[in-house]
């Protein structure tokens, strides 16, 4: 027990939360510590934000297994993730990663995806037009060619994302982090970005080479 509270205080939550709130805990901590996010040239914050990734990592996976097979979303003060379940099948908890690794193609549009941990997926080519992406995790997400006319990326964490090419007509990228994500070529015409004179999305580092933006004008 005195392992699984650690693992609870290093996401910063108290012992027994439930399984989403072990995600989400989780999705807030990778977005602030995330070496990305840091000055490149302080070695010492680098070396920090990679342990404190490390020991993330380790409490999300670890409360994940034990909630991940409680009934209730909170962990019994006895962990069952290595004994076999009669009534639940232990299988489906590893799978969907690996399903969904490869999810070019696919056909999301108008999907609820809000609060999703999309990070690393392939979703190149994907229709997500209208689809409600706030406060997703797509860290690292390849989104090249992707239809995501009209959809709500209100607050998503898109950094690093590839959208080369990617269709983000009419889209809400308002509270959107995309700094470092590959835009070359993206249509963003009508897309929101401001609030009056103030951009509301953070784009450090962005390539916007040949981009169309909102207001209709190439990117140079």
């Amino acid at each position: 027990m005195k392992e699984l509270e650690r693992y609870y205080r290093v996401l910063e939550l108290e012992p027994g939360a439930t399984l989403d709130e072990v995600n989400q805990a989780y999705k807030d901590l990778v977005f602030v510590w995330h070496p990305d996010r840091l000055p490149k040239d302080n070695s010492r914050l680098q070396q920090k934000a990679q342990e404190k990734l490390k020991a993330i990592n380790e409490a999300r996976d670890k409360l994940r297994s034990v909630n991940g097979n409680s009934s209730n979303g909170k962990h019994h003060t006895t962990p069952h993730y290595q004994s076999p379940q009669p009534t639940k099948s232990p299988q489906p908890t590893p799978q969907p990663p690996k399903q969904s690794t490869d999810l070019s193609g696919k056909d999301f549009s108008r999907a609820n995806l809000s609060n999703k941990d999309l990070s690393g997926r392939n979703l190149s080519y994907a229709n997500l037009s209208g689809a409600d992406l706030s406060d997703t995790f797509m860290h690292k997400v390849i989104l090249r060619g992707a239809n995501l006319s009209e959809a709500n990326l209100f607050r998503a964490n898109l950094l690093l994302a590839d959208m080369r090419e990617a269709n983000l007509r009419n889209t809400n990228l308002i509270g959107a982090d995309l700094s470092g994500a590959d835009l070359r070529g993206a249509d963003l015409t009508g897309a929101r970005i401001r609030s009056g004179d103030r951009l509301l999305v953070k784009l450090i580092g962005a390539n916007l080479a040949g981009a169309i933006m909102p207001d209709g004008n190439i990117h140079s």
